[in-house]
């Protein structure tokens, strides 16, 4: 039996040689009688033929921007915290990415805010050059009564009555002037608007110096520069920047709302209905105004995220707090009363 088991797998290895060798001589065949490749195509292939290892290279290069160990070289042994050190560098890289998409995004909301005040101021301007003569005397009003007067005049002395049955004129340059209490709030809302307008546009143009000082080139060597954009970074957490250019857009939304406030005043007594369209459509645009603001607070996942709801959400954690606190004080209050009595 162990002969042939011997006979059997010494058979098989003659199969599987023979296998091998009629496999390599198909292969053998198959090269030499393969069409050789047209000499364009070669040449095209060998102008497009990349080699593998500098497409990687290239996809790593573009993929490993913040890979600071291959950007910059490691540092010397006990130079780790030097002037130049990798440390340094890496922040400032770090900190130029930060600072720009800051910077980008509080210069476009101060263009709008400009652009904006700038055609508001214009509007508000021309609507108040017409109702602030209102608060002062009309002379062609006058003069127009004091010719009245004296064709009266004219007209009695020729019929020979007396001249004391004419009535003198109520206006004259002497007469005594108070504007109309509609003209007063009409002017007073329109130049409050204005002077809010044109207080958001100051205020916009000295954030933009601001700006500009903040990411102004530095030299010297990296550390140098590194707490010098600390210092910088830290002065603009300090003095509210971030908060100032966040209540300009409401100091606007604001100065919009007197302006139709104003609007509808001074629509009054010219028609009824008119004024009622003002008001509805300013209504409702204030309405939504209100609610996007107050639904992120409601909805964290709602997009309608502005500077005043991050303030609205501050001042309604602040309010909680103090309710509760007052609460808690006031249970206190009458534990204690209750247990004394």
């Amino acid at each position: 039996m162990g002969n042939d088991f011997f006979e059997k797998e010494s058979a098989d290895l003659a199969a599987l040689e023979a296998g091998e060798r009629e496999g390599s001589e198909f292969h053998v065949q198959q090269r030499h009688s393969a069409p050789s490749m047209p000499r364009q195509n070669a040449q095209t292939k060998r102008a497009t033929d990349v080699p593998s290892e500098s497409l990687v290279d290239i996809w790593i290069a573009g993929n490993n921007m913040h890979d600071y160990e291959q950007k910059y070289p490691a540092d010397e042994i006990y130079e780790e915290m030097g002037p130049n050190a990798r440390v340094w560098r890496v922040y400032l890289d770090e900190a130029e990415a930060f600072d720009n998409d800051m910077i980008e995004g509080w210069k476009d909301t101060i263009d709008v805010l400009l652009v904006f005040a700038g055609l508001f101021s214009g509007v508000v301007s021309t609507f108040v050059v017409q109702t602030a003569l209102a608060l002062q005397p009309d002379y062609g009003q006058i003069t127009a009564s004091l010719l009245t007067e004296l064709v009266s005049l004219q007209r009695t002395v020729a019929l020979g009555q007396s001249v004391d049955a004419v009535p003198h004129s109520v206006l004259n340059v002497t007469s005594a002037f108070s504007a109309a209490g509609t003209d007063r709030w009409v002017n007073a809302l329109w130049f409050t608007s204005l002077s809010f307008s044109l207080a958001t546009a100051l205020i916009s143009v000295l954030v933009k110096q601001w700006l500009q000082h903040y990411v102004s080139a530095v030299s010297g060597v990296a550390s140098e520069r590194v707490h010098i954009r600390q210092f910088r970074f830290h002065g603009l957490e300090k003095w509210h920047v971030r908060g100032i250019i966040g209540w300009l857009p409401v100091l606007m939304h604001l100065s919009l709302m007197i302006f139709f406030m104003g609007l509808v005043v001074f629509l009054h007594p010219l028609d009824v209905a008119i004024p009622w369209v003002v008001t509805g459509i300013a209504i409702l645009a204030y309405l939504t105004y209100f609610v996007t603001n107050m639904l992120p607070l409601l909805c964290p996942d709602c997009p309608y995220k502005t500077p005043l709801t991050y303030y609205m959400n501050l001042l309604f954690h602040q309010g909680s707090r103090l309710m509760i606190y007052l609460s808690e004080k006031t249970w206190e209050a009458y534990i204690g009363s209750w247990s004394l009595s």
